[in-house]
Formats: structure tokens, sequence, C-alpha cells
């Protein structure tokens, strides 16, 4: 099923909610499908974020260049990205059909300094994972510079990739009821920064003054796709 309810065709295509279909032959990369959505959107669904990083850059270029005409949002996930509001979505799944964003080409967005305190609940355990110490690795950790891949769970939390593959770490097994504002964490290949007191299973490994979300600013989320992050390290 996809996400607003329609089938999958024989064919590997698929039939929205609104009776359209989208071909088999409609895909952004090899592997990824474009889906319609009710009425009025479309959902690409791709193998990974880095194809999701590349398409939702490429997306934003053609927006302001007009040429995917009226689009009112653009909202990548893990796997997928979901356009709504969408004027004339036979076009625009016209477009995708012929669309094949390198990743070498994802638009880089601004840059954000977070400085963190390495001083986290869980950084002593990340390092026994990692096999090093915990000085290596705070400094593993602001070695790269991070992309925010998607935001999700809370308003102004953003899912950074940019650590390599071999450092990913496991979720809790048991969730800590209440993780404060301002943690840095750690769980399978992303980072996050939680921006507000919630329950959360992330390894904590540092936390930040920076206040990523404040509803009285203009854009109220520090945080968005496609936002470079670079996290420094700072004494207590």
């Amino acid at each position: 099923m996809t996400a607003g309810g329609g089938a999958m065709t024989a064919g590997g295509g698929a039939v929205g909610s609104g009776g359209g279909a989208v071909g088999p032959d409609e895909s952004v990369r090899p592997g990824g499908e474009v889906r319609r959505v009710g009425e009025g959107a479309l959902l690409v669904e791709l193998p990974g974020t880095a194809e999701v990083a590349a398409l939702y850059g490429w997306l934003r270029e053609q927006r302001e260049a007009g040429a995917l005409g009226e689009v009112e949002e653009l909202v990548p996930a893990a796997r997928t990205v979901l356009l709504d509001g969408v004027a004339d979505v036979d076009a625009v799944a016209r477009l995708l059909r012929t669309a094949r964003p390198a990743t070498a080409e994802t638009a880089r967005g601004p840059l954000l300094e977070v400085p963190t305190v390495y001083d986290g609940a869980d950084l002593a355990e990340v390092a026994a994972l990692w096999g090093v110490s915990a000085e290596a690795a705070v400094r593993i950790h602001t070695e790269p510079e991070y992309t925010v891949a998607f935001c999700g769970f809370a308003p102004g939390f953003g899912y950074l990739t940019g650590l390599p593959a071999r450092y990913d770490v496991p979720r809790r097994a048991t969730p800590r009821s209440s993780v404060p504002a301002g943690s840095v964490a750690l769980a399978g290949s992303y980072t996050g920064v939680y921006p507000r007191s919630s329950p959360g299973g992330w390894q904590l490994i540092g936390r930040t003054a920076l206040p990523l979300w404040d509803a009285d600013r203009e854009p109220p989320a520090l945080l968005a796709p496609g936002v470079r992050v670079r996290f420094t390290a700072r004494r207590a």
C-alpha cells in the first residue's frame, strides 16, 4: 500500500487513492519509485538517505527555477521525498521520470556550528563500542561535517548524517523517560540534538546550549533539511 492508501499494480506501478497511475519506469534513480498520494501529492521512494538528499536538493533547485509549477511542500524522510500541494501532478511525475540527480550534486546548505560539551551519560559506552578512549570518541565525532537529512520526532529535531558507517551505534535497550534539552545523541547512523526535554532512547554523548527551536524566531528551527553542521568541543 502507498502512503495515501493506493495499491501496487501488477507491473510494479502504483495507483493512488485519487485513481491516477504512475508506471514502474518512473524512477528517480535505480530502485526508486514515484507514487501518487491522493489528489495533489507525490511520494518518491528511494534506496537511502544519500539518494533522498540528492533528490531533495535537485527538487529545491527546480522549484526555485519554476520548473515544478506550484508545489507547496517538499518533505524528505529517511527513504522518501513527499511533494505536497502539487498543482499539476501529472507534469511533475513526468519530470521525476527523467530526473537523475547525482549525490555529488546535492545542494549545499548553510553551515551551523554547534558548540558541544562532551560529557554525556553514554559517552564511555559509545567509546567502548568504537574501541577507543572517550577523548578519541570526541575527536571522531567532531571531525566530520554533518548534513541534516530530514527532520521529525519533535519540532526542530534533525537527523544528521556524516559519521562513517563503522561508527553506527544501537539505541539504548531501555529508553530514558526524560532527556534534557540540548542533548547531543547518537542512534544507528544518525546524530541528533534534542531541541526540548522529552523521552528518548538515543545514546547521549554531550550537550549544547544552542537553542535549536524557538517558536518566537523566524524560522523557529535552526536545523532544516540540507543544513550543514559542525560540532565543536567546548569545556564545561
